[in-house]
């Protein structure tokens, strides 16, 4: 799971979340409590932009520091999907050749890359094997 770090810090009434690693990543709340409950999706469209805009996304730093938190997406799936982009791009394979490997459409592709598109994780799991790559999920106690 990728987990970025974020600094939460107030601005006159509110407190503003920030991340670091993601430019265009962030968010507000009425208390520290209220930015986190809304940093997963200000993650989750911060990484969607840089894939719209077919950008590097990069790998989460380091935690800096008392007041920084982690935070991942809000769902599995759109962690995979954001591995799977990452994977595409380090790999140097495009989307045409994953949707030939695969035996389907390069649209269906486009949508298993956009996060915002609900998709099966077994379609996923197929799009790693096709890069023969394997996609684990893993289930942690929670700190």
């Amino acid at each position: 799971m990728l987990l970025y770090p974020a600094t939460i810090r107030p601005d006159g009434e509110t407190y503003v979340l920030l991340f670091e690693d993601i430019p265009h990543a962030h968010t507000n709340g009425g208390s520290p409590a209220e930015a986190l409950r809304h940093a997963p999706d200000a993650l989750q469209a911060g990484l969607s932009m840089l894939m719209e805009k077919d950008l590097d996304i990069p790998a989460p730093g380091k935690r800096r520091g008392k007041g920084t938190v982690l935070v991942g997406l809000p769902s599995v799936v759109a962690d995979a999907k954001v591995e799977l982009y990452r994977a595409l791009r380090a790999t140097g394979v495009r989307k045409a050749d994953l949707a030939r490997r695969m035996g389907i459409h390069k649209q269906q592709v486009e949508r298993l890359l956009d996060i915002d598109h609900a998709s099966r994780i077994e379609q996923l799991e197929l799009a790693f094997a096709a890069l023969q790559m394997r996609l684990v999920i893993g289930i942690e106690t929670a700190a």
